[in-house]
């Protein structure tokens, strides 16, 4: 059986690319790929490998190794053909050569041009500054109730996880539920063409990434080009509860323009917090038992809803979906033994750290057991020339928390340390891993409860073995990053 995604030729042909070919005369009937891959050690027999230009290595470099594990095809770049002796290589493993200007436009035409052999498939986009990655799996485990669903797996939604992500796309699939993100200026608008949304949606807009954008109106424009290639009839679906941010949003967009909160829904008929096991939806007379705790959590899954009513689905499958969400690592996991650690350290921008600390403010702990509330918080990465201000509001948000103890850790919360030095709050600041692993293991005690909550390149989870022995039990709730 043909088991290829494309032609080598057809897709060079509408790339409008050079094409070399050295495979032998007796595969020429066969002469495509069965996946894509942009790391050698994950090419399979038959795959593309698309070498692309990192920041520490060149993929060309490894056009060798990706065919010795069975690529089929590399697609490379002209300027590179000589200076890696590539027409010599695939000669000699008799395989084929697409050569690109740039193979990261490469890649991203490439999964443009397959994903168009699937006009049926309904098409979602989600972006936004949080909560992006947690919505997206809220919509899929509604929608999957009744729809042969694919998605990008994790946190696939960059300008190569997308593209990547795209040729998994099969005919069986009747919706795909994308996510997209952006490290850099115009990195929206590359995805979003990529992957020409029918249903598109911001979750929010916050101060995330504001170190490449510089300002908060640079962010909602870019964030708004998810909705650039949206025709007259699709949807584009924008947050209700932040006026301003709505209003730029919805500026030019040539699109239906829904804007989606709780309110909007005649079915939705309030919630009941159940603190640490999530949140009661009342919708459509029917209870809903929602695993995801704190209010950010409940407005990812509002997110999803919208998306799920413009496919539609029934309000049963919203029921269905919701009540089997479970978490994701590291976005505000519960984790329960000795010490009960909720565990937020995928990532962390001014919006979601506040929200952590907010929820754990509100957490009851048991009466006469002297269980403490401890904060663990590590820096808030990429907020550029904005960290100094947004860490010492930090320090101010910590000084007014319930927090019995407060470790900071890092380098740019030091701001928020110089903040807690002036108020009355016990608290110890370190930029040194084991250290902070030493003090935090010689202070917890039985009962206490510890957040950490930090940007990834903090890995808090590291003090998880410190606060947990490896056989205690584990409960997860929500994401609030």
């Amino acid at each position: 059986m043909n088991t290829n995604l494309l032609g080598i030729g057809e897709l060079s042909v509408s790339l409008g690319a050079h094409y070399i070919s050295f495979s032998s005369s007796l595969n020429k009937n066969d002469n495509g790929f069965s996946s894509v891959a942009i790391d050698s050690r994950k090419v399979k027999k038959g795959s593309l490998f698309v070498a692309l230009n990192g920041v520490s290595c060149d993929g060309h470099e490894f056009v060798q190794a990706a065919f010795n594990c069975g690529a089929a095809a590399a697609m490379v770049e002209s300027s590179k053909i000589e200076s890696f002796n590539l027409k010599n290589i695939a000669q000699k493993a008799g395989r084929d050569l697409i050569i690109v200007e740039n193979t990261l436009k490469g890649l991203q035409n490439s999964a443009r041009v397959y994903l168009e052999k699937f006009p049926k498939l309904v098409r979602i986009g989600i972006t936004g500054s949080s909560g992006k990655t947690t919505t997206k799996e809220i919509t899929a485990a509604i929608v999957s109730c009744e729809k042969n669903i694919i998605k990008n797996e994790g946190n696939l939604n960059s300008e190569t996880g997308l593209p990547v992500s795209v040729f998994e796309v099969r005919s069986c699939h009747e919706v795909g539920i994308f996510e997209l993100g952006m490290n850099r200026p115009g990195e929206i608008l590359e995805i979003a063409e990529v992957l020409k949304p029918n249903i598109a949606l911001v979750t929010n807009i916050g101060s995330a990434h504001i170190e490449f954008f510089g300002s908060k109106d640079k962010i909602v424009n870019e964030k708004k080009c998810i909705f650039n290639f949206l025709k007259d009839d699709d949807i584009a679906l924008i947050p209700g509860h932040d006026r301003e941010c709505a209003a730029s949003l919805s500026d030019g967009v040539n699109a239906n323009v829904k804007y989606f909160s709780a309110e909007n829904f005649s079915e939705f008929e309030g919630t009941r917090s159940l603190g640490l096991d999530g949140t009661e939806i009342s919708w459509a007379g029917e209870k809903i038992n929602f695993a995801l705790a704190g209010k950010h959590c409940l407005e990812d899954a509002i997110a999803a809803i919208a998306i799920a009513k413009e496919i539609p689905v029934s309000n049963s499958s919203i029921k269905k979906g919701l009540e089997s969400v479970r978490p994701l690592f590291g976005r505000f996991e519960v984790l329960k033994g000795k010490v009960l650690i909720i565990r937020d350290c995928y990532n962390a921008n001014p919006e979601s750290t506040a929200a952590g600390i907010e929820f754990c403010d509100t957490l009851d702990l048991p009466r006469g057991s002297g269980a403490r509330k401890i904060y663990v918080i590590a820096d808030m990465l990429e907020l550029g020339a904005a960290s100094q201000n947004e860490h010492e509001k930090l320090g101010e948000s910590l000084a007014g928390s319930k927090a019995d103890m407060i470790f900071l850790f890092g380098a740019e919360i030091e701001a928020a340390a110089s903040v807690l030095k002036n108020k009355n709050k016990t608290f110890l600041y370190t930029n040194d891993i084991d250290k902070l692993s030493r003090e935090l293991g010689g202070y917890i005690k039985d009962g206490d409860m510890v957040l950490l909550k930090g940007s990834r390149g903090c890995a808090l989870e590291r003090l998880t073995g410190v606060l947990m022995p490896a056989d205690a039990g584990k409960q997860g709730v929500c994401n609030v990053s």
